[in-house]
């Protein structure tokens, strides 16, 4: 069993005010001309399809022209699609069972009543079943009526929420199975501050929607979204795969692709093979650093960050001309501090002042009664009789 695994496409994104329209084009084109190449059995996206819950009409056109292509060049493959947390899962979760009659399954809400579980998708090959299980983004309020509330009657933490939800599958780890999920997993014992999280992630505060990974243990491979930057979870077999295309100045120089997963039969010791199919940006997104003709003997096309390191006073607007001239698309201008003022001596100077003498110092051209009142004041302050 192959399949294709893809996440937080962000369809509509602006970095820094630049619309990535044509950028997002031809990096989907280039996901439709490796499946058409690999002919996957399915193709994964774990979630936020779009970068906003009420997306531009644009960016609905760019995502329905790119599942109409994709379902062109491998029409016979299965395409399964989760709402992430940019997504709005009602509207996601529109034609949901005429899609399913197209091979396409997009999953918009998690079960919130007793009667409903988690949606399971059941591909077969000459091994028998492999088992795809579509979990969208979970708040704990959302599912409350199945997980239930703590014993205050709130709301119970992201970590419990996401076990007993899964717990209630009953998974059987006598077959194969796959979790499509858009969550925060951390590795068991790790701490939410060590992940290095992109600029164009959000987080919570505290990182209260950190998931311990132990709940993934039921899978055979995990294929996750919401984290942008690719990482392992603790396991070669628990993945994010990272945003398709830079979506902020924190990603510049990562290398972006598609994971193909190739499962076998299922033993001890499952065979998981997995292939990292790169993709090549129209635009690098990159940081440049130097003295001004340093930066501009770098001149090019990409999403370009200047970091300027001249010790000298620069003509802004000169500058700032020059600077565009050579960089096209530019996205911002930096100067790096280099000249830092030493206050050290004032500092002690003002620490070994009487505190009466610096406070009149400061407030100036005090009468006589006030400074007998402010004279009255440090010392009941310095508790002087």
């Amino acid at each position: 069993m192959k399949f294709f695994h893809l996440s937080d496409l962000h369809i509509g994104l602006k970095l820094m005010n630049r619309d990535l329209r044509e950028e997002q084009m031809d990096i989907l084109r280039q996901v439709i001309d490796l499946a058409r190449e690999e002919q996957p059995d399915a193709v994964v996206i774990a979630g936020d399809i779009y970068d906003k819950a009420v997306p531009a009409a644009e960016a609905v056109e760019v995502f329905d022209s790119f599942i109409t292509e994709l379902k062109r060049a491998v029409p016979e493959t299965e395409m399964m699609l989760i709402s992430g947390n940019h997504d709005s899962g009602l509207r996601l979760n529109c034609f949901r069972e005429i899609l399913d009659e197209q091979k396409v399954h997009m999953i918009g809400l998690p079960p919130r009543r007793e009667e409903e579980y988690i949606e399971k998708v059941t591909l077969q090959d000459e091994f028998g079943p492999v088992n795809f299980y579509l979990l969208p983004f979970v708040k704990p309020s959302m599912v409350k009526q199945i997980v239930g509330v703590d014993e205050n009657g709130n709301n119970l933490s992201y970590d419990a929420t996401l076990h007993k939800l899964i717990a209630r599958e009953e998974v059987n780890t006598a077959e194969r199975n796959v979790l499509v999920s858009h969550q925060f997993y951390l590795p068991v014992g790790e701490n939410a501050e060590s992940v290095e999280r992109m600029d164009s992630e959000i987080r919570t505060v505290g990182n209260i929607d950190a998931v311990a990974s132990d709940v993934l243990e039921a899978f055979d491979y995990a294929a996750l979204g919401h984290i942008h930057k690719p990482m392992k979870v603790g396991s070669e077999l628990y993945r994010y795969c990272g945003t398709p295309l830079a979506c902020s100045v924190s990603e510049a120089g990562q290398q972006k692709g598609v994971i193909m997963v190739e499962i076998g039969e299922k033993d001890p010791k499952t065979s998981v093979k997995i292939t990292v199919l790169p993709l090549k940006p129209l635009r690098e997104v990159r940081i440049i650093k130097g003295s001004l003709e340093e930066v501009l003997a770098q001149a090019c096309e990409d999403f370009v960050t200047v970091i300027l390191t001249d010790r000298v006073d620069l003509d802004i607007m000169d500058m700032q001309d020059r600077i565009r001239m050579a960089f096209p698309y530019l996205l911002e201008i930096r100067r790096e501090v280099l000249r830092k003022a030493d206050y050290s001596e004032q500092l002690m100077a003002e620490k070994e002042q009487d505190p009466f003498e610096l406070c009149c110092s400061f407030l100036k051209d005090l009468d006589d009664e006030e400074k007998t009142i402010l004279r009255d004041v440090i010392h009941t302050v310095q508790g002087v009789k």
